[in-house]
């Protein structure tokens, strides 16, 4: 999409936890001269832009901070490299190792944000109805940022103030200790149910900008948060009504190709709101460390793990992922088989989210896999041969779509104690199209469809930034599946010794620099008291 070629030159302010000293010295640099922007609607048009072009560029710290400790990635190198971001995936956060730095980068965002609803709050130019517009973007985009940050650390310093760039630089001043949980969840609640109220009457056919479904789809994400894991019961009606007021989507169903083809089509009727990618403007960053590794792949490998096509038909380059390309294509992460297992046979997501390939020892027989290994396939984008033979990782990045919606209703039904089978039938019907669904839902009480709608969702969204969140969320009884437990195979952390660590730790920059931030609680810390 070209709108987002015009990065973001006006105010170009970089926030940055690590150093209040740094935040300072980063003040303001206008481009254009504050007495010259904000003059009329192609120039906040091209701010919104920029706005959309740091949430492309956040991509995959979204992905890190929804799924990468949710426990289907692997811990073993399969394929002679060594992969990344180990700490994470094993949860051996501390606070010399935190896993991502800077509060994951999101307040430089969340101050562009902030100074965009200042001065266009301010716009006298614009008619009533574009302002709103602007506006229900700007308090949906700021309300995601900062749902990620609760969901990440819990309490949070709440900026909602562009205090640098309104020339606020004692550093002093700008001191600002995290707040409760409950503060940042109201604030939360707040700018979305605020988006929502800008939004009415309005519609929106781009969906690679935020929307009014987006902003529908956020509050329903927020207030199923707020009901599942804060206790707010109430709060599942409003999720509820937040979910069935989005109008417009709708699955794509009836063939076997269906599911892929959410990814591969661009603006298809399923998605709601995703991260557009495109040939010569942007690629979907370290897709190509989740396949495999060309130097070390060719003759070692069969498609079939009992090699039963023959000793000497080694797979070479199946995904042609040797061609010219913009990444590095080496697996430095990489799913656990066990996901991969986890599809049925005829389960169409299998085949459209993973490519199998195995290490065979053909001196036995019967034969026998020595290595089982998948790439991911689901966001490696077109095949080169329609694209001048090169390879583009330019696949879109969905953030919300129709399944989504729909597994997250079946969640809210079950949480009021409902029968939540005519969702879950949607997802699987489309899952095995054209044939039947070989072993339908059926309802078997709150817990063990809890445990299914999980089941589908962790198929569903590999890749998607979900499974965390997910286990955070849903429960089996009374405790998240997050936690290790007999009644359930989900779980990653032990209650009694890491229940703390389902919030993430802050490097000691932050409070080195702040002194008001305190430690994540849980985590032993070295800030004088």
């Amino acid at each position: 999409m070209n709108k987002f070629k015009y990065i973001i030159l006006v105010f170009t302010v970089i926030v940055s936890t690590v150093s209040c000293k740094k935040v300072l010295d980063l003040s303001p640099e206008d481009y254009f001269g504050d007495g010259n922007f904000w003059q009329n609607e192609a120039q906040v048009n091209n701010f919104m832009a920029g706005i959309h072009n740091q949430f492309r560029n956040n991509q995959f710290q979204f992905e890190r901070l929804g799924e990468m400790r949710g426990g289907s990635f692997s811990n073993v190198d399969r394929q002679n490299t060594s992969l990344n971001e180990l700490p994470i995936i094993q949860q051996d956060l501390s606070e010399n190792s935190s896993g991502v730095g800077s509060w994951a980068g999101f307040y430089g965002p969340i101050l562009q944000i902030n100074l965009f609803i200042q001065r266009v709050e301010a716009i006298t130019f614009l008619t009533e109805a574009r302002k709103k517009a602007f506006l229900g973007q700007a308090y949906g985009l700021r309300a995601y940022y900062y749902f990620h940050l609760l969901r990440t650390y819990g309490g949070v310093p709440i900026r909602l103030e562009p205090e640098v760039s309104n020339g606020k630089t004692d550093p002093i001043e700008l001191r600002k200790a995290r707040a409760t949980e409950a503060e940042v969840l109201a604030a939360i609640k707040a700018d979305i149910d605020k988006s929502v109220s800008l939004y009415s009457g309005v519609t929106s056919a781009d969906k690679t900008l935020w929307s009014p479904n987006a902003s529908l789809m956020l509050k329903g994400e927020v207030y199923l948060w707020s009901a599942k894991v804060y206790g707010t019961t109430a709060d599942l009606a409003e999720a509820k009504a937040a979910l069935n007021a989005i109008t417009g989507p709708s699955l794509l169903t009836g063939t076997a190709a269906s599911f892929a083809n959410v990814f591969k089509t661009k603006n298809n009727a399923e998605i709601i709101f995703a991260v557009r990618y495109a040939v010569g403007e942007a690629e979907m960053p370290n897709v190509g460390a989740f396949t495999y590794s060309t130097f070390n792949f060719d003759g070692q490998h069969y498609k079939d793990s009992l090699a039963t096509a023959g000793v000497g038909n080694f797979l070479v380059d199946p995904l042609k992922l040797a061609l010219t390309n913009s990444q590095q294509v080496i697996q430095r992460y990489a799913y656990t088989f066990e996901l991969f297992q986890s599809y049925q046979l005829t389960d169409n997501r299998r085949n459209a989210t993973f490519y199998d390939y195995y290490k065979v020892n053909t001196a036995v027989n019967p034969r026998v896999p020595t290595v089982r290994n998948t790439a991911l396939v689901k966001f490696i984008g077109p095949d080169p041969a329609t694209t001048t033979n090169k390879k583009y990782f330019t696949d879109d990045w969905p953030v919300y779509r129709e399944a989504d919606r729909i597994l997250m209703l079946a969640e809210i039904v079950n949480a009021e104690g409902g029968d939540p089978s005519a969702y879950i039938k949607q997802i699987r019907d489309r899952a095995f199209a054209p044939a039947a669904d070989p072993t339908p839902f059926v309802n078997s009480g709150k817990d063990a469809n809890e445990l299914a709608i999980f089941s589908e969702r962790s198929k569903e969204f590999v890749f998607e930034g979900k499974r965390w969140y997910d286990l955070r969320r849903m429960k089996y009884g009374n405790e998240p599946l997050v936690f290790k437990s007999a009644s359930q195979k989900y779980g990653v952390l032990d209650k009694a010794t890491q229940g703390y660590k389902i919030l993430w730790p802050i490097e000691p920059a932050i409070w080195t620099n702040d002194p008001l931030v305190n430690q994540t609680p849980g985590y032993a810390t070295t800030k004088p008291r």
